[in-house]
């Protein structure tokens, strides 16, 4: 018996419900059209900002944290890679989502035409960090990130600004996004993000970022990359203090590192299951 277990989903096939056909909707000029979640898919750049791993598994771990979320929220939201995940998970739901780079607002309204999500997926554009975004009063279940993981200096910028936007710091910092969260979440509310843990001081400035907004880590979860080595990424999911009984402000569960790899290269058993159950392939 073969010891691969993507063997046994030979015969996958996308789950879910398909959106209604729209032809008139194409790759522009250094476009692509990318599979996403079932049949959603997305547009993207090229040779600009595309989405990755730490985005598949924000949403995941956000919706995996809030199952019952009826309205969300999406902070820095870029193409939409994060937000239209979890919109495929939490089919009931509605969106907000936020984003100050043009380009990126054009493609994730194109994407989400694409994806019948036009009545419940809101794409406003701006910086999160304003206040005239957000209403005062607006509450959200479930609030996502995918904050930029360098300040600015602290590494080589690279060669589209989308590129830049997704990696550094331009507008705000993890702290800014707990902050933000923070003052949006409705009672018993998550905010999921995924941020690096490696060096020591990445998992600081997480841990010093919902303190300052006055939230827990409710469970944490490190990802490696390959069996066997250190973990760089972590998974988060905050609630706010007074939303949670006295004796469980201080408390974070720390779950096993979940692993992407195995040594030898395939992909591990467990991400495939992650995979699968966001509407991807398990290859």
């Amino acid at each position: 018996m073969s010891s691969d277990p993507a063997i046994f989903f030979k015969g996958w096939a996308k789950p879910g419900m398909r959106p209604p056909a729209r032809p008139e909707l194409v790759p522009e000029a250094g476009e692509t059209l990318d599979a996403l979640s079932g049949h959603f898919r997305i547009f993207q750049l090229a040779d600009g900002h595309r989405y990755s791993t730490d985005d598949l598994l924000a949403a995941w771990y956000g919706t995996l944290c809030c199952p019952s979320a009826t309205r969300a929220l999406d902070l820095g939201s870029g193409i939409g890679s994060v937000g239209m995940v979890a919109a495929w998970r939490l089919a009931g739901a509605r969106f907000v989502t936020i984003e100050a780079q043009e380009e990126s607002v054009k493609l994730a309204r194109k994407s989400a035409a694409l994806n019948g999500l036009t009545e419940r997926y809101e794409i406003r554009q701006g910086d999160f960090r304003d206040p005239a975004i957000l209403a005062s009063d607006e509450r959200f279940d479930l609030v996502l990130g995918s904050p930029p993981y360098f300040p600015l200096g602290s590494g080589v910028l690279g060669n589209h600004p989308q590129k830049v936007a997704c990696r550094f710091e331009l507008r705000g910092t993890v702290w800014d996004y707990c902050e933000v969260a923070a003052r949006h979440l409705a009672w018993g509310g998550v905010f999921a993000c995924v941020f690096p843990i490696d060096p020591a001081q990445q998992l600081e400035r997480v841990l010093e970022g919902a303190e300052r907004a006055g939230l827990t880590i409710i469970r944490r979860r490190a990802i490696a990359l390959r069996e066997g080595a250190t973990p760089l990424l972590g998974l988060f999911a905050m609630m706010r203090q007074e939303h949670l009984p006295e004796g469980l402000r201080r408390q974070t569960w720390i779950e096993p590192p979940l692993v992407i790899r195995q040594a030898d290269g395939r992909t591990h058993p467990e991400y495939l299951a992650v995979k699968l159950s966001i509407g991807m392939p398990p290859t």
